[in-house]
């Protein structure tokens, strides 16, 4: 404590001014005593607040309630204190604020981040400091156990459950695996836990810039010989490959698969941002950026003066905002706009329902039907001259029509022609082992045989299909 500090304790004191004090539990505290002035030890306020956050909205509170002419003493750094944060943005009446030590720093040096990049953060936030979480890391304000056990869970997550972690206090420091943070014989004011920097080969939890950091290595001209050489056209069509293995994986339910399957989704993107960023084009904050703008632009119903009362009304508005992003001032922008390299059944349903956006669509189902049947009808007459170029081009239509008449039946064109593919596959499968069971030679079989064998199947498969 400083001779400032102290002189103004006496001044208040004197003055029959309350002196209040954080908390007794430190060992600023004791020199506190030794002035031999009445204080007020504000630890009742720990007791009764839920979060980091309200605990120091109490504590400012308790100290405006004080009175002019109070002094606020905390322990460690007046700077470092949020409870102080807070009374600055509220004071109005006279008050002095008395700091000691920093804490973070004296346990920054026990740990051996002085001189280096590192963050600190108290337990009682570090629920909402998760996410920015990064080593070397360093925990304070592990007073008791339970809050040991919190911060293990969320440092685990981050980190591994075996990283190794030094338990620090004022008296001393202790090398543990994380997993022991809260199984140690003794917390109080000055107890936190320190996370040193891990190699990269030796961690067991990544982040988004160990992937980075990753591909990049990969690239460079003695990394790997296969991912070095590659170009956004060398690899375009993996992006493709590894979002329909996680539609597989996301069918099969299985949650191990979909992990797998989304990580690999997420390298692709990745490795085309590292090879954009070698380019100079642009880098992966600008993707991140670009997405969470993007993601705020188009909710104004969440982040904006929009309203949406439910899902339609929601898509409602996020159409309304893509259009205006996007700068599309006609209706046929937007139709245009849907990718040419979506799966043709996908892309028809699109630029069909973009399309009736403007108005241009049938009046129900049974109208879209009509015009299937008349497309139909089309298609059988261009079968009969043998013109491949115009039975391509009506059965085209056909399959348009089709799309057209599931969409406004509520279908989903892609899902449905897949389900029925595999649908197929299956009886088909079955069909051909009942025959084969029979003793026959399927090549040989007539057309009414088959159609025996798959009805046979269809049944069999009733329930499972």
């Amino acid at each position: 404590m400083t001779e400032r500090g102290k002189a103004a304790i006496f001044e208040a004191a004197n003055a029959g001014k309350k002196v209040l004090v954080r908390t007794a539990r430190t060992r600023s505290f004791e020199s506190l005593k030794e002035l031999g002035v009445e204080v007020f030890s504000l630890d009742f306020v720990y007791e009764k607040s839920r979060s980091f956050k309200t605990l120091n909205q109490n504590l400012a509170k308790e100290v405006l309630e004080a009175g002019d002419g109070a002094v606020y003493c905390v322990d460690g750094s007046a700077a470092e204190d949020n409870s102080v944060k807070i009374l600055k943005k509220r004071l109005k009446k006279n008050l002095a604020v008395v700091g000691g030590v920093s804490k973070i720093t004296y346990l920054v040096e026990k740990a051996g981040f002085a001189g280096c990049s590192y963050t600190a953060v108290s337990a009682y936030e570090l629920e909402e400091k998760k996410g920015s979480l990064r080593l070397p890391v360093l925990v304070y304000d592990l007073d008791d156990k339970a809050l040991a056990g919190d911060a293990k869970l969320i440092l685990s997550d981050a980190f591994g459950d075996e990283a190794p972690a030094s338990f620090l206090s004022f008296e001393k420091t202790k090398k543990i695996p994380l997993y022991e943070l809260d199984r140690q014989k003794a917390y109080d004011y000055s107890t936190a836990v320190a996370i040193e920097e891990i190699p990269l080969t030796e961690k067991k939890r990544f982040t988004l810039e160990d992937l980075l950091a990753i591909i990049v290595r990969l690239r460079q001209p003695d990394g790997c010989p296969w991912d070095k050489v590659q170009t956004p056209q060398t690899i375009k069509m993996n992006a493709v490959e590894e979002a329909y293995e996680l539609l597989d994986a996301i069918d099969s339910g299985d949650p191990n698969k979909i992990l797998e399957e989304t990580g690999d989704v997420m390298l692709q993107a990745v490795f085309h941002a590292v090879m954009q960023e070698e380019r100079g084009e642009f880098t992966m904050t600008d993707v991140l950026s670009e997405l969470c703008g993007k993601l705020i632009f188009r909710h104004t119903h969440i982040f904006g003066g929009d309203k949406a009362a439910n899902a339609a009304d929601a898509l409602s508005v996020w159409e309304k905002n893509k259009m205006k992003e996007k700068h599309q001032n006609t209706f046929a922008d937007s139709v245009n706009d849907v990718p040419k390299a979506f799966p043709a059944a996908m892309r028809a349903q699109k630029v069909g329902k973009r399309a009736a956006k403007a108005g241009m669509d049938f009046a129900g189902v049974e109208a879209a039907v009509v015009r299937l049947k008349e497309e139909i009808e089309e298609f059988l007459s261009a079968q009969k001259t043998g013109d491949k170029a115009q039975i391509n081009a009506e059965f085209g239509d056909v399959l348009f029509a089709a799309i057209n008449a599931g969409r406004l039946a509520g279908a989903d064109a892609e899902q449905a022609l897949k389900e029925s593919t595999d649908k197929f596959a299956r009886r088909f499968t079955l069909a051909e082992s009942l025959a084969l069971k029979d003793g026959k030679t399927v090549t040989e079989l007539s057309e009414k045989e088959w159609d025996e064998y798959y009805l046979a199947a269809k049944a069999a498969l009733k329930g499972a299909d």
